[in-house]
């Protein structure tokens, strides 16, 4: 009888009622909400779920040593978040990204590609706040990437620069893209009145063939150059996109595109929620990521409509930009972009500005991709 209770006793120990904390509850409960967000509300669910339900994984509480923990070397969550950890991952979301991206609008309007430009101020604006806050320049510079809204770039930065930080960020990243449509709407409405909002936009020019093939050989060449360090996200993000426009490697495409995206996806988005265990993330210093997570957005949307508002006044009547359009400059394709739609069609249900908007929202993807290799340079 008492080796039974002995047993029993032992068994108890090992089971997650006996280990469980208040901290663990929490992060469950955050899990829980990201899963109901992400069904309810529909906001990024192919980002949401995985991510939630990892959270749920993460945060199971559980003795020490049994090998299962994420954290712990040769367990099989560990083994599949070296993906994260050593930056495997989000080069190969950027090449079925480009796989799926038509940059036809952005070849067409190349002069919008400054709007994706300006925007890019968010990740910057973030990389002196968290300076300021007392965060190591490389981890600021991790930090500040959020603003890119763009997650496969801040897990691929913070995993070189500041990898103890990768899960608050990558999770802070993914959160805000899905809270794209209800960030930007109030910034971009507050910052235009409704003689700009009220502007039309010519319809893009088509695109011959020829120029879809040639841009990512030429794109790739020169964003390069320029920032050797992004390497590994430019050179798939272009590669994708060859693939797409070639014409000859429909099957290679479509592989990118669909089931190896999807994967990758997957494997992201839970290694990353499962790697928010409580000890790790709830912290001070996630507090302050999510503020700046958020700031870094603000900054990045202002200054795109702003951008365009300065812009407009050097150009002459019939050639003006939507000022609208200034919130795609952030990489969320093509969330932004259906933002700056909708938002236009509230004022004029006739104005359509989706295509226009494609082009600085596929130009900020491009940028996020060359500030993480400036960060990078830099920092790393």
């Amino acid at each position: 009888m008492h080796q039974i209770i002995d047993s029993l006793n032992q068994f108890w120990q090992f089971t997650g009622f006996a280990n469980c904390q208040l901290a663990n509850l929490i992060m469950i409960a955050i899990g829980i909400i990201f899963i109901t967000m992400a069904i309810v509300k529909e906001w990024e669910p192919l980002l949401l779920v995985p991510i939630g339900f990892g959270m749920i994984i993460g945060n199971i509480p559980m003795f020490p040593g049994l090998n299962v923990s994420i954290y712990e070397d040769g367990s099989v969550l560990n083994i599949l978040y070296q993906g994260v950890r050593q930056g495997w991952y989000p080069p190969l979301i950027f090449l079925g990204i480009g796989a799926m991206t038509d940059f036809s609008a952005l070849i067409s309007q190349p002069r919008l590609m400054l709007i994706g430009a300006a925007a890019q101020m968010g990740i910057f604006g973030a990389y002196l706040l968290a300076l300021v806050l007392g965060f190591a320049p490389n981890e600021a510079g991790a930090i500040g990437i959020i603003g890119g809204a763009d997650g496969p770039t801040a897990i691929f930065l913070s995993s070189k620069l500041a990898p103890d930080l990768m899960g608050a960020i990558a999770v802070s990243a993914y959160s805000y893209m899905a809270l794209v449509p209800v960030i930007q709407r109030p910034i971009m409405l507050a910052l235009t009145s409704k003689k700009e909002r009220l502007i039309k936009m010519p319809k893009p020019r088509e695109v011959s063939q020829k120029e879809k093939i040639i841009f990512p050989i030429v794109g790739f060449i020169m964003t390069a150059f320029i920032v050797p360090s992004g390497l590994p996200l430019l050179g798939m993000l272009f590669f994708g996109n060859l693939l797409k426009e070639s014409g000859v490697t429909r099957r290679l495409a479509e592989t990118a595109r669909g089931p190896l995206v999807d994967v990758v996806t997957t494997l992201i988005g839970l290694t990353v929620g499962a790697s928010t265990q409580a000890d790790k993330f709830l912290t001070g210093n996630s507090l302050k990521i999510f503020a700046l997570g958020l700031l870094s957005f603000i900054i990045a949307t202002t200054c795109g409509v702003l951008f365009v508002k300065i812009w407009n006044i050097f150009l002459k009547e019939g050639h003006k930009i939507n000022p609208l359009i200034g919130n795609a400059g952030v990489s969320a394709v093509p969330d932004s972009a259906r933002v700056s739609e909708v938002v236009g069609r509230e004022s004029d249900p006739k104005n359509h500005l989706l295509m226009n908007a494609m082009a600085p929202n596929v130009a900020g993807v491009i940028g996020s991709a060359v500030a993480a290799g400036i960060l990078l340079s830099f920092l790393g």
